[in-house]
């Protein structure tokens, strides 16, 4: 890969992580940041917060903040794989196609309580067709301790 290929590369990566951190609200309200996105994984963390928690009693995340981040995670991962399918193109068109996915298909299972500090979640594509994407994600805390895995099916074409 050229030198000019790999800074279109990364500026397209760089819409992805401007999409998913700072223009989707939702994203915004989770306290998602992203500690690392290549063609070939997209990392995300977040710090707990009191407005995250689904079990008082606990203290531990909310099945839906789970579920929420770990499908934006998916979209992102998905988001890659429409960066590399359609490298070359325009950089407006590639932007125009990431504001088009959406989530097909959602399972998350829930292993242990949302318990810590902080969460990360990392995300890698199993397939990435035309039309279609399908995803794998995990959530572990602070500790490394896996909360939570996912698989989710999007619409990227």
């Amino acid at each position: 890969m050229s030198r000019s290929e790999t800074e279109n590369l990364q500026d397209l990566l760089d819409i992805v992580k401007d999409i998913y951190e700072k223009r989707i609200p939702f994203d915004r309200v989770l306290g998602m940041k992203v500690e690392a996105l290549t063609l070939e994984k997209a990392v995300v963390g977040f710090q707990m917060k009191p407005e995250l928690v689904g079990n008082y009693v606990l203290g531990s995340l909310h099945g839906g903040v789970i579920s929420a981040v770990l499908d934006a995670l998916g979209g992102m991962t998905a988001s890659t794989g429409v960066v590399k399918r359609m490298a070359g193109r325009p950089v407006e068109e590639i932007a125009a196609a990431l504001t088009r996915m959406g989530t097909i298909d959602l399972r998350i299972d829930y292993l242990r309580p949302g318990k810590g500090a902080y969460f990360k979640a990392a995300g890698t594509i199993m397939r990435a067709g035309k039309k279609v994407a399908v995803t794998r994600m995990e959530l572990h805390n602070d500790k490394g301790v896996l909360i939570a895995v996912g698989t989710g099916t999007y619409l990227v074409g």
